[in-house]
C-alpha cells in the first residue's frame, strides 16, 4: 500500500484547534531545503534568539540571588533584619513565584510570547533597582514578592521560545547555552559584590548601588528583546523561504510551533500524565538543595573564615564549575540523546559534594569542604535537561506550556523547602541541611532512573499497538497531544 494515497490534500481539523503553523504552512508552496541551506538557518536562528535568552536567564539568575552577595555586604545590618527574616526572604520569592506560575502559563500562551517576555524583564528590572531604596524588611520582602511575580514566567518562556525554534535533538544544546547564564550570572555577582565592596562612600551602601546598577542593566535589556525577539518563526524578520523552512524542519518534533487556543482537556490530561509526577518529583528533589546554592552559599563559604571580601572572590568557582557542568551535560544529552543518564552523572557529583560537606569533620578539613561546596554546584546544572525532558515530552501548546508551568511550580517547592532546613540555630555548620541535601540528591538520581524505564516502556508499548498506523498529511502540527497522537516516541 502507498501510504501517500491516504493522505488528505487539506488538513482535518477546526482552524481554531490547529496549531498555527499549519495555516502558515498550507498557504504557500513548501520549498525542498538541503542540508547546507539548513545548516545556515540553524546558524542564523542561533544569532537571533539564543543571545537574548541567555542574557534574561542570566539577569533573572542574577538578579533573584543579589541578595546572596548583599547578605554579606552589609545589608542584613543596615536593614536590622535577623537570620530568619533572611531566610524568609529567600522563601518569598518562591512562594510568589510558585503562585504565579500556572496564571504565567496562561498569559505565555494567550499573548505573543517575545513581547510578554520583554514586559516581564523590565518590570522584575524596575523590582531590583528598588531595593536600592529599601531600608528595612518590610520593604525588602514587598519587593522580593513582585520580583517572583515578574520572574516566574521567564523560564516557561525560554522553554516555549526554543521548542518554536529547534528540532528535540538540537534542544539540550539550546536550552544549556541560555541556562549557563546561571554559571555566568554566578561568577558576575561575586565580581560584582567583590568590586563594590570597596566603595566606601556616604551617600549609598554597596549593596545598594549592586542593586540599582543590575536593575537598571535588565530594564535596558529587556527593551532589547521588545525590539529584536521574534514572537514566532511564522512572523519573524527571516524571508518568507527561511520562515517556510524554520517551520518545515520542525516536523519531526511533533509538538507543533504555537497554538493561542486555551484547551483545557490538555491541562487536564498534563495532570492526569504519569510522566509529569515523576518529572516533578525529580525536580522537587533536586532543587531542595539549590536552597543553599541560591541562598547559602556565600554564607557557609563565610563560615569557614573568610573575610567578605574573600568570600566574594572564592564564589566565582562555583560559577566557573555550573557552566562547565551545564555545557558538557547538555552537549552530551543532545549530541547522544541521553538526557537522563546525563542528569544521574550530574546528581552523583552533586551528592558527593553534599556528603563532603555534611560528613567530613571540620577540624583543618577546610580544603575539602571547599571542594565539596563547589561540586554541590552540579546539582543545579541538571535542572537545564529537565526543562529539555518538558519540551520535547510533551505536545499539545496547553499540555506544554502547563507542563512548563507544573516544572516550575515543582522548582519553587523544592526551593522554599531548601532554606527552611538552613536554621539559624545550626549554624554556622548547617549540619541538619546539608544532610538533607545528600538525600534528596540520592532520591532525585534514583527517580531519573524510574523515569527513564517509564519512556523506554511506553514507546514499546506504543510500537506494538500501532504497528499499522499510517500517517496523516500535516498532523504534525494539529496541536495533538503526545498521548492523542499515535506516531509520538518520547525522549528519554
Amino acid at each position: 500500500m502507498d501510504p501517500e494515497k491516504n493522505y488528505p490534500t487539506k488538513p482535518s481539523v477546526a482552524d481554531k484547534d490547529a496549531d498555527e503553523a499549519l495555516k502558515f504552512i498550507v498557504a504557500g508552496e513548501v520549498i525542498s531545503m538541503t542540508p547546507e541551506e539548513e545548516k545556515k538557518l540553524v546558524s542564523k536562528i542561533d544569532w537571533t534568539v539564543l543571545p537574548l535568552l541567555f542574557g534574561c536567564y542570566f539577569l533573572q539568575y542574577l538578579d533573584k540571588t543579589l541578595i546572596n552577595y548583599s547578605a554579606v555586604m552589609g545589608m542584613r545590618k543596615d536593614t536590622n533584619i535577623t537570620g530568619d527574616q533572611y531566610s524568609q526572604l529567600a522563601m518569598l520569592f518562591y512562594v510568589t513565584y510558585l503562585a504565579f506560575e500556572f496564571p504565567g502559563a496562561y498569559l505565555v500562551q494567550r499573548l505573543p510570547t517575545a513581547k510578554f517576555l520583554s514586559f516581564i524583564v523590565c518590570a522584575w528590572g524596575l523590582m531590583v533597582a528598588c531595593n536600592a531604596a529599601a531600608y528595612n524588611w518590610g520593604g525588602l520582602a514587598s519587593l522580593r514578592v513582585l520580583l517572583g511575580v515578574f520572574e516566574a514566567s521567564v523560564a516557561p518562556c525560554l522553554m516555549l521560545i526554543t521548542t518554536m525554534w529547534y528540532k528535540r535533538s538540537e534542544q539540550p544544546s539550546r536550552v544549556g547555552l541560555w541556562y549557563v547564564g546561571t554559571g555566568i550570572g554566578k561568577m558576575v555577582g561575586a565580581l560584582t559584590s567583590f568590586g563594590f565592596q570597596h566603595y566606601v562612600g556616604q551617600s549609598f551602601k554597596s549593596w545598594q548601588i549592586m542593586f540599582l546598577v543590575w536593575g537598571l542593566v535588565t530594564i535596558s535589556w529587556g527593551i532589547l528583546v521588545f525590539l529584536f525577539l521574534p514572537n514566532n518563526p511564522m512572523t519573524s524578520r527571516f524571508t518568507e523561504t527561511e520562515r517556510r523552512w524554520a517551520v518545515e524542519r520542525l516536523r519531526s518534533n511533533m509538538t507543533g510551533v504555537e497554538n493561542k487556543h486555551w484547551k483545557w482537556y490538555q491541562l487536564v490530561e498534563m495532570l492526569k500524565d504519569p510522566q509529569s509526577y515523576l518529572l516533578g518529583l525529580i525536580v522537587l528533589t533536586s532543587n531542595i538543595p539549590n536552597g543553599f546554592i541560591s541562598s547559602y552559599q556565600a554564607t557557609v563559604i563565610e563560615s569557614f573564615g573568610w573575610t567578605p571580601k574573600e568570600t566574594a572572590l572564592l564564589s566565582i568557582p562555583s560559577g566557573a564549575i555550573a557552566c562547565i557542568c551545564t555545557l558538557s551535560a547538555t552537549w552530551f544529552a543532545g549530541r547522544f540523546g541521553m538526557r537522563g543518564p546525563a542528569i544521574i552523572i550530574l546528581l552523583t557529583l552533586g551528592f558527593t559534594g553534599s556528603c563532603l560537606m555534611a560528613f567530613m569533620p571540620d577540624e583543618g578539613n577546610v580544603a575539602g569542604k571547599m571542594v565539596g561546596n563547589y561540586l554541590a554546584n552540579c546539582i543545579g546544572s541538571s535542572l537545564p535537561l529537565m526543562y529539555s525532558y518538558a519540551g520535547a515530552n510533551y505536545a499539545g501548546h496547553t499540555k506544554k506550556t502547563t507542563s512548563s508551568a507544573m516544572v516550575l511550580i515543582m522548582f519553587c517547592i523544592g526551593n522554599i523547602i531548601g532554606p527552611l532546613t538552613f536554621r539559624a540555630a545550626d549554624a554556622p555548620q548547617y549540619i541538619p541541611a546539608k544532610i538533607c541535601m545528600v538525600v534528596t540528591t540520592a532520591t532525585a538520581a534514583i527517580l531519573t532512573g524510574v523515569l527513564m524505564l517509564y519512556y523506554r516502556w511506553e514507546n514499546k508499548r506504543r510500537d506494538r499497538v500501532y504497528a499499522d498506523h499510517v500517517h496523516q498529511e500535516n498532523s504534525e502540527f494539529f496541536d495533538l497531544t503526545d498521548r492523542e497522537n499515535p506516531e509520538f516516541r518520547y525522549v528519554f
